[in-house]
């Protein structure tokens, strides 16, 4: 089959990329004459009326939502039209990934559309990229810290992420770095303490910041478990990069060291602080604590605030 021109194939679950890919191709074509069509709510005929010829030759986008819902008729008119398409039309066709219609997207991809991916995003980093590609878009420097604490704050639904960081370029006035101040400051009702926030506090060496989180932390139900875990993980970290060599490059290092760039990063800039011998040492505070808060004490918060005093004071100012 040869190649169609015409034709645009959005492939993934994510929605928010599949609509802008959407909105992109409309925009490019303002006198155009649009028609969505959504695949688990249309019926038997409809695709074939969009897609049939028109009376004056106007150019017409066709959107075919969701095209793994259509049933095997509705797919047979879509096959139909492929085989003597409309020179007048854009045909976009939005599949969300899986096996259901996977015949016909096979059959779609031979004709070798322009393919926009619109995969859905679930690993942190991803997550991050993303928040840091909008603020990008939208012209405004945000901080990495920021960042996290945004993603932190809502999660991964990227509609939401998409919306705060059009938010927060558009009320942080003066074209500002947009810090981690300004994220607390808009959606602090949605950012719960975490054992992660003890831990940045606790490895910072800032005592009345890590117990305040720790209060916090407990008050809203985290386990003390969970803190002294966050607070363990920090320093294997901090213990593994502190052997990395200076020369490389936090991307170089992710794999050998199998974290993420940025905690590559976050850690060097953590280890400002901090000896081979002090780290040590806190090893050693945080295995008594957490021997402390499994039955040794009494007060599993009393246990794990004299350990992050402990801690902080250790590290070099």
């Amino acid at each position: 089959m040869a190649d169609l021109v015409g034709l645009v194939l959005l492939l993934g679950a994510e929605s928010l990329l599949a609509d802008r890919a959407i909105s992109g191709l409309l925009s490019k074509r303002p006198g155009a004459q649009s028609t969505t069509i959504e695949g688990s709510e249309s019926e038997i005929g409809a695709i074939t009326d969009a897609l049939a010829p028109s009376l004056f030759g106007e150019e017409r986008v066709v959107v075919v939502r969701e095209l793994q819902e259509l049933i095997a008729e509705q797919q047979e008119e879509i096959t139909s039209y492929l085989e003597s398409p409309d020179d007048q039309v854009t045909l976009v066709l939005w599949h969300k990934g899986g096996v259901k219609g996977k015949a016909l997207l096979d059959k779609i991809k031979k004709l070798n559309p322009e393919i926009i991916p619109c995969e859905a995003i679930k690993k942190e980093s991803e997550k991050l990229e993303f928040v840091q590609r909008e603020f990008t878009r939208l012209g405004r420097k945000i901080a990495p810290s920021a960042i996290q604490k945004l993603v932190d704050a809502l999660g991964s639904d990227l509609r939401e992420l998409g919306g705060a960081a059009s938010q927060l370029a558009s009320d942080v006035v003066g074209g500002k770095l947009i810090d981690e101040s300004d994220v607390a400051r808009y959606y602090q009702g949605r950012i719960e303490t975490t054992g992660f926030d003890v831990a940045d506090a606790t490895l910072d060496g800032k005592t009345d910041a890590a117990l305040i989180a720790l209060r916090n932390a407990l008050d809203t139900g985290v386990d003390p478990v969970l803190v002294i875990s966050a607070i363990a993980g920090s320093l294997r970290t901090l213990a593994k990069v502190s052997g990395a060599s200076r020369g490389l490059k936090s991307f170089d290092l992710a794999s050998s060291l199998g974290l993420p760039p940025w905690q590559i990063e976050k850690a060097r800039r953590q280890l400002g602080g901090w000896s081979p011998l002090t780290l040590a040492a806190a090893v050693v505070t945080i295995a008594q604590a957490d021997a402390d808060i499994k039955g040794a004490a009494a007060d599993p918060g009393y246990a794990l605030e004299r350990a992050i005093i402990q801690i902080t004071r250790a590290r070099v100012k």
